[in-house]
């Protein structure tokens, strides 16, 4: 009987005590393997409409910059570029390797405004843009594409590159020293764009007085000497680029760049031509929309739609590019 008692003691220390015991030493040992969280990359971004300056997340701001800048129905994988271009465009200034010369944001490390930064927008607003019943499922997907893409970042030689992008490019993007004079960047060279002719704003005419721009030169340039009966006579295009849109032109004796012509009269491309309307009218016709360089957003969406990757749209909008994540970045430069 005391030998049955004691049998039935050892096992119970064997199959319950001891089991537990082990478990309780070992707590520490588990807690110490469980990865801490990642410490979120906070982003200060000037609200221009407001007049104020918010520190956010900046995963949270990607949601809203990929919202405002590109349409929520555009293929996943375009919204995916996007996230990634914004995220490396806004990670880039929180660092510093990328920044205006002047505070024009009031001490944060981006704004709001799309003319000078990424365009950016409140959940709120996006969903009450898109109304009822778009709103959620354009939210997630957005969310989805921000998501699938956490932290990854686009490099060139080890660097974080400046990754500007642009509506659409007409049918091929433009090398960055053709649209700002001396700034030539490797990975921002002219490609082909396809199928950005699906765009409603791709081909746009506008109707101009000869005395609405003849007014608007001189007083730009007040050497030139022109009338509103003869100022289409006075213009001649000079030079175009590799991606056809106006380099240089001459009106009278002045030489001007279709950068400054189109800033003067808010065309929405360099890519246009000049032609006679009816009387007393001159008509420009621009074909795509901003200034061409880097990722078009029509042309990364067409990429979508047959077969591309975001990784796939990357690379073929930004020359000899890599991408890799924020940590690992990080890492590699402490």
């Amino acid at each position: 009987m005391k030998r049955f008692v004691r049998y039935v003691l050892i096992m119970t220390i064997i199959v319950v005590v001891l089991p537990m015991v082990i478990v309780k030493g070992c707590s520490t040992v588990i807690e110490d393997i469980v990865p801490e969280e990642k410490e979120d990359v906070k982003i200060k971004v000037y609200v221009k409409d407001k007049g104020e300056v918010e520190e956010m997340s900046l995963e949270e701001y990607l949601k809203g910059v990929v919202a405002a800048e590109m349409p929520a129905d555009f293929e996943l994988e375009a919204l995916k570029a996007q996230a990634v271009a914004a995220r490396t465009y806004a990670y880039g200034r929180i660092k510093k390797f990328y920044s205006p010369k002047d505070d024009t944001h009031k001490g944060a490390d981006i704004c709001t405004d799309p003319g000078h930064c990424q365009a950016w927008i409140k959940k709120e607003d996006a969903m009450a843009k898109w109304g009822t019943l778009k709103a959620f499922d354009n939210w997630n997907k957005i969310e989805r594409a921000v998501r699938e893409t956490e932290g990854i970042i686009i490099l060139y030689d080890k660097k974080v590159v400046n990754p500007v992008f642009h509506a659409n490019s007409g049918g091929m993007t433009e090398n960055s020293e053709d649209v700002w004079e001396g700034v030539e960047v490797p990975y921002l060279k002219s490609v082909k764009s396809e199928g950005e002719d699906e765009s409603p704003g791709y081909k746009v005419q506008t109707v101009f007085k000869e005395e609405e721009i003849t007014k608007k030169l001189k007083e730009q340039y007040p050497d030139m000497d022109i009338e509103p009966e003869n100022v289409l006579d006075e213009i001649e295009i000079l030079e175009r680029t590799q991606a056809g849109r106006v380099k240089e032109m001459k009106i009278e004796d002045v030489v001007i760049k279709g950068t400054e012509l189109r800033a003067l009269l808010d065309l929405r491309s360099t890519n246009f031509t000049i032609e006679k309307g009816k009387e007393g009218e001159v008509i420009i016709t621009t074909i795509g929309y901003g200034h061409g360089v880097g990722m078009s957003q029509w042309g990364a969406n067409n990429l979508a739609k047959n077969g591309g990757t975001y990784e796939e749209i990357l690379k073929h909008y930004y020359t000899g590019v890599y991408l890799d994540t924020i940590e690992n970045f990080e890492a590699a430069n402490p």
